[in-house]
């Protein structure tokens, strides 16, 4: 699903969504139990205290269910997507993945944007293989607006997932016109629907083997 127009290079394509709970296992049972297909273990971020596990959602894109993880100690900063002051599971915010990530930081600095500055970040999966990639800090706005994601070399972690099709994604902005402006900066769009409301909200509605779910603030049939 293109999620950009290119104009700082390729162009910009959904990765991921994520969807972050404060309790992982209690999160992946229920969407397995929704859905009829149990999301796969991804792996552990070292120092950051949370771990994954992952649906696909088709054309490259997947679901990220991100939570706690108690075989790591507390870390030394907030966990990001805001994971620490959840009391549910919620659709927090989503990822385009881009080529030539620094150059795509500056691009959208000078356009008045700034999506903070790339990191870089690795976890080990369950095969023993090891995933390496470059992301501007999520979770450090609303949520509308995505957080880059550059994987270079590295094989694509939606390979392989069981596949949960994505049929719809909307947002809520109570200003769609910063939403868009920021989305601009980026050289990316929203690939879906965006109304006007009174908070940002997030929805992606998957077809499941027991029908539609939709994850937003929680994930319920449809």
């Amino acid at each position: 699903m293109t999620a950009g127009s290119g104009a700082d290079g390729p162009p910009a394509v959904l990765d991921h969504l994520v969807f972050a709970t404060p309790d992982l296992s209690a999160t992946v049972a229920e969407v397995a139990a929704l859905t009829g297909v149990r999301p796969v273990p991804g792996g552990s971020h070292p120092g950051r205290g949370t771990r994954n596990h992952l649906l696909g959602l088709g054309g490259g894109a997947y679901l990220e269910i991100i939570g706690p993880d108690p075989e790591q100690p507390a870390p030394d900063r907030p966990r990001w997507f805001g994971i620490d002051a959840l009391t549910g599971p919620r659709l927090v915010t989503w990822a385009v993945r881009v080529t030539g990530i620094a150059d795509r930081v500056a691009a959208a600095r000078a356009r008045g944007h700034d999506p903070g500055a790339a990191v870089a970040m690795s976890r080990r999966t369950p095969d023993g293989g090891r995933l390496a990639w470059q992301l501007t800090p999520p979770g450090t706005g609303d949520g509308s607006a995505p957080f880059l994601l550059d994987w270079g070399a590295t094989p694509h972690p939606s390979a392989g997932l069981p596949v949960l099709p994505l049929v719809a994604l909307r947002a809520v902005h109570p200003d769609p016109a910063a939403a868009r402006a920021a989305w601009a900066a980026l050289g990316v769009r929203w690939p879906g629907e965006l109304t006007t409301g009174p908070d940002v909200r997030l929805t992606a509605v998957v077809e499941g083997r027991y029908g539609r779910v939709a994850f937003g603030r929680g994930a319920v049939p449809v």
